[in-house]
């Protein structure tokens, strides 16, 4: 295995002003970790990194089709949206044909990640509603599978629920852990997330790129969704979303808070988790877009296409370059 270090410098003119460590974990499935920077087994929540595992139940247990999601439907199932029009169209969509209001997404209300649709919102003097939230989505669908089982939606968003009960045991099964050896605690959106070691959700992520890869039914049907509708994994200027449209059906991308990002090439059969450890988001996306060049899973073209999250600059309040930010990463 091949092992290393990461930072990510924040430079103002010439000088480091800040430094952020990184952790990197890349394994290939039957194999195991096959590179490193920092620490792969470092243990920290996965946040909304991997909602492609939460919702495998519902897709397993044919929810899409009894419901009729569209695939656009089922991407917005993986997301973290931005709430623009079309989100929360699609959003409201799937609540319909699960014979739902917006009153039984047990998120919390908040303005849309991008700007202009929050502002388009505020000029309108609407405020924001449940369905705006970013995972208003991965709410829906868990909704429509509570459904589909015969459970009471009411607190369908507990971890005692069958619901979170069923999503905890597939989250083991592909992380190979022990459902009462993960820890859990309340992501922003109120659902559970979940702590695990980076390498086992690199190595989770690479099982699920080899199933992808093997065209089993759900892993292959939930990629295909991803990849098919970028723009509702994420959204607008978003990096998710502009990376799989940069690189076609050949990855998917998922970005968690707190620094957290996964990402599985089905044709390698190879995941990667990493974490910045200070949990800075601005740290996160430039090394995965290294990690993904020092592997050779894009090329130098694809980088410089997505080079604004490779190496992004930093602005004043003129809007004047004033610096960047720049990774160092070696395995």
């Amino acid at each position: 295995m091949k092992s290393g270090t990461c930072v990510v410098e924040v430079l103002r003119g010439e000088t480091v002003e800040s430094i952020h460590r990184v952790h990197v974990a890349i394994a290939e499935a039957g194999k195991g970790l096959v590179a490193s920077a920092g620490n792969p087994a470092h243990h920290s929540f996965v946040r909304s990194a991997i909602k492609m595992f939460q919702v495998l139940p519902f897709v397993e247990g044919g929810g899409v089709e009894h419901f009729g999601f569209t695939t656009a439907e089922l991407a917005l199932c993986t997301a973290s949206h931005g709430g623009e029009p079309v989100h929360v169209a699609v959003a409201q969509s799937m609540l319909k044909k699960a014979r739902l209001t917006e009153a039984a997404l047990a998120c919390g209300p908040h303005p849309p990640m991008h700007a202009p649709s929050a502002k388009a919102l505020r000029e309108a003097g609407v405020p924001p509603s449940r369905i705006h939230n970013n995972c208003s989505g991965k709410h829906a669908g868990m909704l429509a599978f509570t459904i589909q089982q015969g459970w009471v939606t009411s607190g369908y968003h507990r971890a005692q629920h069958p619901t979170q009960q069923r999503i905890l045991s597939t989250v083991a099964r592909w992380m190979r852990a022990e459902a009462d050896d993960i820890e859990q605690a309340v992501d922003g959106c109120g659902l559970p997330t979940f702590a695990l070691p980076l390498d086992a959700v690199a190595e989770g992520c690479a099982r699920f790129a080899a199933a992808v890869a093997d065209k089993q039914p759900a892993p292959l049907q939930i990629f295909s969704a991803m990849t098919a509708h970028p723009e509702m994994v994420a959204g607008t200027d978003r990096l998710d979303s502009d990376l799989m449209r940069t690189v076609p059906g050949r990855l998917f991308s998922k970005v968690g808070a707190e620094g957290f990002y996964a990402a599985a090439i089905p044709s390698r059969h190879m995941g990667i988790a990493l974490k910045v450890e200070d949990g800075s988001g601005r740290a996160s996306e430039p090394v995965l877009l290294a990690a993904l060049r020092l592997m050779d899973v894009i090329d130098y073209r694809e980088f410089e296409a997505l080079s604004r999250y490779a190496l992004p600059a930093i602005l004043n309040t003129r809007g004047e370059t004033v610096g960047t930010i720049r990774t160092r990463l070696s395995f």
